[in-house]
């Protein structure tokens, strides 16, 4: 347990760091550019990249690639180093294709993505010229979440959990020094996603060369192992990203809504995103490899014990995390967006769609954990059945929500289809024994349950409405965020030490 706490410490340190210049990022794009047709425009050419560094490096590469390559370890470094050359060829010219395809095709995935961008000539323009340099970070986002799986199943977790670092950096700084020397000073976030896209690919390649697994492609698709991370990839992409399908949906249908939907839909999901990123991203990428190995060593008890594991961190972070999120929306927004450009209409709209949000965090960080178990054993049919069922029943929740909610309805629509597939992946693995919850559950979600609630209820009473943090100057508003923060977190922490919820509640029992 040692071991993997300090992986995930490790990991967890390095997602705050991005998750931190993540939202100065944001700041400062909220701030120069505010949410207007043009940021709209941005986020949709940033969306579709981006969900691909969400997919790949958050989802396929560490469920379906990373028990291939444990497999290939197994085996010896020379087995390792063909396969990691062979896979390399492979992805390459597919890569190379789809990035080719995807420049051309631009115009027809901005209509695809945002067709409400079709009645305002300039915006669909502008989409698609930055969506054509966008587009290429498919191809380096992918290729560095390959030599993350490499240094993943090497226990080497802290280079791939770094590199996100590197996006922030790279936005930030042509926000700030780029963008004033274009017309169209939009156009300067769009080169930075490009830029960081081959940065973070080459400071991945030294650590490679270390562990002498830097590839060498060589064309070989007649590779079986290639054939069966081919037949496990396709389904594992629709397997593990439902939440971030269903996040593209909402851009699909915010683009028929009012001018800012998309922006303020964007800004609360990067907040929603923080504790995905700090606790859900670490606690999949390290039990991955150990339910891997688990798996072939055939020790079903440790396999159970290490989900249950992760499971218990879940609720103890993930249920405050949504509480916390939905009491502190507004205040959230005022402090880190509200400007000359976000105004405090801004502010509002965005907080709505926050607290749409927050209920589907302990959801998606439950995913997170839940579609390993499912991966590690190179079980596909089941998490692609659950997850098309979750997306059908959030598609019909979105169409029913956007007209009386608008952009809020999109939000939650999609907490919804979260909360369903970790249910689908949790009964599943009940169902068919994989998973068999360790002694003192019930009293431990009650205690955690109840500080939550507890903890909400001071949050809700005492910070009073958007109006009074717009009418703070910046630094009291800081100020008094900071202060909240740390007053509902004791909170929270003196209930769950009041009700004796003990180190060994969160023991990883051994076998």
């Amino acid at each position: 347990m040692a071991s993997l706490l300090a992986s995930i410490t490790k990991i967890g340190g390095n997602n705050l760091l991005s998750r931190i210049l993540g939202f100065t990022r944001d700041l400062v794009i909220a701030r120069i550019f505010g949410a207007d047709a043009a940021t709209d425009a941005f986020f949709v050419a940033f969306k579709i990249p981006n969900f691909a560094r969400r997919l790949f490096a958050e989802g396929v590469f560490s469920m379906a690639l990373v028990p291939v390559l444990t497999e290939h370890k197994a085996r010896g470094t020379p087995a390792l180093k063909s396969f990691v050359d062979e896979l390399a060829g492979a992805l390459g010219v597919m890569l190379l294709l789809t990035t080719a395809v995807g420049v051309l095709a631009a115009p027809a995935l901005v209509l695809l993505f945002a067709p409400g961008f079709v009645s305002d000539a300039s915006q669909f323009e502008m989409a698609t010229a930055m969506l054509r340099l966008t587009f290429p970070y498919v191809l380096f986002v992918t290729l560095t979440a390959f030599a993350g799986g490499i240094l993943n199943t090497h226990e080497r977790f802290g280079v791939p959990a770094f590199t996100p670092v590197i996006l922030n950096l790279s936005l930030i700084a042509c926000a700030i020094w780029l963008a004033p020397r274009f017309d169209a000073p939009i156009l300067a976030l769009a080169w930075g996603v490009l830029i960081a896209g081959i940065a973070q690919l080459a400071f991945q390649l030294p650590f490679l060369q270390q562990l002498g697994l830097l590839p060498r492609p060589r064309l070989n698709l007649a590779d079986p192992g290639i054939r069966r991370l081919i037949m496990l990839m396709g389904p594992a992409i629709l397997g593990v990203s439902v939440g971030q399908i269903s996040l593209l949906l909402d851009t699909l249908l915010a683009s028929f809504l009012q001018t800012g939907s998309i922006s303020w839909l964007y800004y609360s999901d990067r907040l929603m995103e923080f504790p995905l990123g700090i606790l859900a991203v670490a606690l999949g990428t390290v039990i991955m490899p150990e339910l891997s190995s688990q798996h072939l060593g055939r020790a079903t008890a440790d396999f159970s014990r290490t989900l249950d594991w992760a499971l218990r961190w879940v609720l103890l972070l993930g249920a405050p995390a949504a509480i916390g999120l939905l009491a502190l929306s507004r205040p959230l927004m005022a402090t880190l967006f509200y400007s000359g450009e976000f105004a405090s209409r801004d502010v509002q709209m965005a907080a709505w769609s926050l607290m749409a949000y927050a209920p589907g965090v302990a959801a998606f960080m439950a995913i997170k954990v839940l579609a390993p178990g499912y991966y590690a054993r190179q079980d596909i049919g089941r998490p692609v059945r659950f997850a098309i069922i979750a997306l059908g029943v959030g598609l019909a929740c979105n169409l029913l929500l956007m007209l009386p909610m608008g952009h809020a309805g999109l939000a939650l629509a999609t907490s919804m289809a979260a909360a369903l597939n970790a249910g689908l992946l949790l009964r599943g693995l009940l169902v068919q024994g994989i998973y068999r919850p360790e002694p003192g559950w019930r009293p431990l979600l009650i205690k955690g349950l109840a500080a939550s609630a507890a903890m909400g209820a001071l949050l809700l009473t005492g910070t009073g409405t958007a109006a009074s943090w717009i009418a703070m100057g910046t630094g009291e508003r800081i100020l008094a965020l900071g202060g909240w923060i740390l007053a509902g977190a004791a909170v929270y922490a003196g209930i769950l030490i009041a009700l004796r919820v003990k180190s060994e509640d969160l023991r990883r029992r051994s076998a």
